[in-house]
């Protein structure tokens, strides 16, 4: 079970009560389970994974993966996170589409058929937790948006200042804090590691950024 703190940073049940929460397990069914780091918690390419899952405490990794074999991470999730076949956006149907444990997880399993059949106590939580899994669909796909943006871009320094100028609007500030590590950002942008990074040494030298670890700052 979350935590209160936890409970409160989970985009899924925003605006419902700590105790409306409590009951609401019992009233979905749901189920917890745990993990390993690496271990696969969910492919939602799967019949079986009608679900939505909350990662309660841990890391995880939302990762596409093409027909070539090529892994792309989609997207970094931590305590509070939520991820679901419904809340994500695979491309091709040859494509598989997993949650990997990045570190030891406990996960929160929720059948979506259920949260969507009418309750028989027509409680309020459970209409606000619908209306919260929509603005969640709505969010996503205007993550997808501004990734297909970074994608879009034709070499990796494009793609960087694309991805750093979103960051930079997003915090309002020349100076933010990558919300993944270096590795994860080569992902993120899908190109290889050793190549970004003389990109954004080179990106350094000219003056364009600064950076100390995840700390970005745009120059110019």
């Amino acid at each position: 079970m979350l935590k209160q703190e936890e409970f409160e940073k989970s985009p899924l049940f925003q605006d419902i009560s700590y105790e409306e929460y409590v009951r609401m397990l019992s009233c979905f069914q749901a189920v917890r389970r745990s993990f390993r780091s690496d271990e696969l918690i969910c492919d939602l390419a799967s019949p079986q994974a009608d679900v939505v899952g909350v990662l309660e405490r841990g890391s995880a990794a939302l990762i596409r993966i093409d027909e070539e074999g090529v892994a792309t991470v989609l997207e970094e999730l931590g305590p509070g996170g939520v991820f679901g076949r419904s809340l994500a956006f695979a491309g091709s149907g040859s494509d598989s589409l997993e949650v990997v444990c990045r570190s030891p997880c406990e996960v929160l399993f929720i059948d979506y058929p259920h949260i969507l059949k009418r309750c028989e106590k027509a409680c309020t939580h459970h209409s606000m937790l619908v209306q919260n899994m929509l603005r969640l669909i709505s969010e996503k796909a205007q993550a997808l948006s501004r990734r297909v943006d970074v994608l879009s871009r034709r070499s990796i320094r494009e793609k960087l200042l694309c991805y750093f100028r979103q960051m930079s609007e997003q915090e309002g500030s020349d100076s933010f804090t990558l919300p993944f590590s270096l590795s994860t950002l080569a992902d993120y942008i899908a190109t290889d590691r050793s190549a970004m990074m003389r990109e954004l040494k080179r990106l350094r030298e000219e003056g364009l950024i600064r950076s100390n670890g995840r700390q970005i700052t745009l120059l110019r």
